[in-house]
């Protein structure tokens, strides 16, 4: 399959082009300095589109506006609006959309976030996400097939790296306070994209998410790989989260890999910033 992606050099699109290319598709990457979030971009000849690219205060996403949203809302939802219409007007037979859990913030911590949940967007960008992929399911037809994929935190080793400020830290000594978050693997992201892409079916939106991560247990194996004596943070409290069900993924065969997979990378994800480890890994 012929597939365009945009976003290709992002931390997300890395391991959608990885994984893609590894199937035997061939990916056209959208990208600067020939393509940017608001151009139309060439889509002749190309049987799917994923759209990844996203427009933020780098490091941000949820406040990824910074001081000037009109330029974020005319980049991220008009701009994605504009490339989904190019899709469909170049023939273009699937569109996947990456959105975001951040669609389901409003919700009360402790629910079950099912991939049929109406979005309750607490931030704009949240909202410019679930704006995005309304327009997108409304533009479906059986000769469009739309999907949307909504991640959580995306892991794996590379940079730009989403830990890298507090494992920092945690071997400068400093004890960070307790917290737990739900979190995917790149590898496995782009393995779920890919078995949406091939349903035949493909509509609405999938959750994406594996592992729920208390901060105790992700330092404690950088503590074990680097020797770091600094303290390890309480592991958080009873309260519950928001967890999203990855029911749809699931009955396609998607299996993440869960904590296996997080230990086995974890010596990648310590070396894209310290090279402490080199030595001491057993």
């Amino acid at each position: 399959m012929r597939i365009a992606l945009s976003g290709a050099s992002g931390l997300v699109g890395r391991w959608i082009v990885r994984a893609a290319q590894a199937a035997g598709h061939q990916v056209i990457p959208l990208s600067r300095p020939d393509w940017r979030l608001g151009q139309t971009p060439d889509l002749g000849g190309c049987e799917a589109l994923v759209h990844a690219a996203f427009q933020h205060v780098p490091g941000r996403y949820r406040g990824g506006e910074g001081d000037d949203p009109q330029t974020f809302i005319a980049a991220n939802l008009d701009g994605s609006l504009r490339l989904f219409q190019a899709a469909r007007d170049s023939g273009v037979g699937r569109v996947i959309f990456l959105s975001s859990r951040a669609v389901h913030d409003g919700y009360p911590a402790g629910t079950r976030l099912s991939d049929d949940l109406s979005p309750i967007p607490t931030s704009l960008y949240g909202q410019l996400k679930a704006e995005a992929e309304t327009a997108l399911a409304q533009m479906a037809t059986p000769d469009f097939r739309s999907a949307s994929l909504r991640p959580t935190g995306v892991y794996g080793p590379g940079l730009p790296q989403k830990w890298a400020g507090l494992i920092a830290d945690f071997l400068a000594g400093t004890t960070p306070p307790p917290a737990v978050a739900t979190e995917v693997h790149g590898a496995d992201l782009a393995d779920a994209l890919l078995r949406v892409l091939a349903d035949p079916a493909m509509s609405g939106s999938y959750n994406v998410s594996d592992l729920v991560l208390d901060r105790h247990d992700l330092l404690a194996g950088v503590a074990r790989l680097t020797g770091c004596k600094t303290p390890l943070p309480a592991r958080a409290g009873p309260a519950p989260l928001r967890v999203p069900a990855c029911d749809r993924l699931r009955a396609l065969g998607w299996r993440p890999g869960g904590m296996a997979l997080l230990h086995r990378d974890l010596p990648g994800i310590l070396g894209a910033f310290t090279d402490d480890i080199a030595p001491r890994q057993g």
